[in-house]
C-alpha cells in the first residue's frame, strides 16, 4: 500500500483529524481506483470532490468536447475551453489540484463491447451519463463484475442517488427491471436547474468515498430522492 507523503499529511490534515477516516482511511483513498462514466452534469462535481479527496487514480470515460450549453451546470469547464474535449481538460484540473493523482482517459462511449475491459481494473465504478442505455449497460456490467456502482440521476428539480452491488445489496435491475415505458430521454429534451447536478454529483463523491474508506452508511438498499423545490430529501427502500 502506498504510503502517505509529508506533503499528503498537510494537504489532508482535516481527514487526518476526523477519527473515522484518520490515517488509514486517507491510505485508502490514495490507494482507491474509481472509474467515472460521463464527465459533464455530474461528473463535474463529483470529480473535483474525489481528487480533492485524495482518490489516487481515476479513470474517466467521456467522448465529448464542452458546449457553450453546458457552463450553466458543468463547472469543470470555462467559456474559453468550448470546443475543447472535456476529459482533456478535466484532467489538467485534477492534477492541478492534486498532484499526485494518476488519470486514465477514454475517448470513448461505453458499450457492450468495451464495458468489461473498462470496468475490470477499479474497485468502484461511478454512473455519471445521461441516458438511460448507458445506466442499464452500467448496471448489467457491474453487477457481472461485482463492483459497487454509485449512481445518480437528475431532471429538472429533482435528483436520484444510490449504490448498487453494495455487500450483496440490491443491483440496478432491483429498482430498474425494464426500459422505461415512455422511451430513452435524452439529456438536451429535459429542463435542469444548474445546481442540482452539482448537489447529486457530491452526494454520489461521498458515498464513494465511504465505499472506499468503509466507513458510516452507504446508500445500499435506499434510494435518496430529493427536489430542490420544497427542499425535501425522502429515502425509499429497494
Amino acid at each position: 500500500m502506498k504510503q502517505l507523503t509529508t506533503e499528503e499529511h498537510s494537504r489532508f490534515s482535516r481527514h487526518l483529524s476526523l477519527a473515522e477516516i484518520g490515517e488509514s482511511g486517507q491510505q485508502k483513498l490514495k490507494n482507491a481506483k474509481v472509474l467515472v462514466i460521463g464527465a459533464g452534469g455530474l461528473g463535474s462535481p463529483l470529480l473535483i470532490y474525489l481528487a480533492a479527496a485524495g482518490v489516487g487514480c481515476i479513470g474517466i470515460v467521456d467522448d465529448d468536447v464542452v458546449s457553450l450549453s453546458n457552463l450553466q451546470r458543468q463547472v469543470l469547464y470555462t467559456s474559453s475551453q468550448v470546443g475543447q474535449k472535456k476529459i482533456e481538460i478535466a484532467k489538467q484540473r485534477l492534477q492541478d489540484l492534486y498532484p499526485e493523482i494518476e488519470i486514465h482517459l477514454f475517448n470513448t462511449r461505453l458499450n457492450a463491447d468495451n464495458a468489461g475491459e473498462l470496468l475490470a481494473p477499479y474497485d468502484v465504478v461511478v454512473d455519471c451519463s445521461d441516458n438511460f442505455a448507458t445506466r442499464q449497460l452500467l448496471g448489467r456490467e457491474t453487477q457481472q463484475l461485482n463492483k459497487p456502482l454509485a449512481f445518480a440521476s437528475v431532471m429538472n428539480y429533482e435528483g436520484q442517488v444510490t449504490v448498487f452491488n453494495f455487500n450483496d445489496g440490491p443491483s440496478f435491475s432491483d429498482l430498474y427491471p425494464n426500459v422505461p415505458k415512455d422511451g430513452i430521454y435524452q439529456s438536451e429534451d429535459i429542463g435542469l436547474v444548474g445546481v442540482l447536478p452539482g448537489i447529486a454529483g457530491s452526494l454520489q463523491a461521498n458515498e464513494v468515498i465511504k465505499i472506499i474508506i468503509g466507513y458510516g452508511e452507504v446508500l445500499s438498499g435506499r434510494l435518496l430522492v430529493f427536489s430542490l423545490l420544497e427542499n425535501r430529501f425522502n429515502l425509499f427502500s429497494i
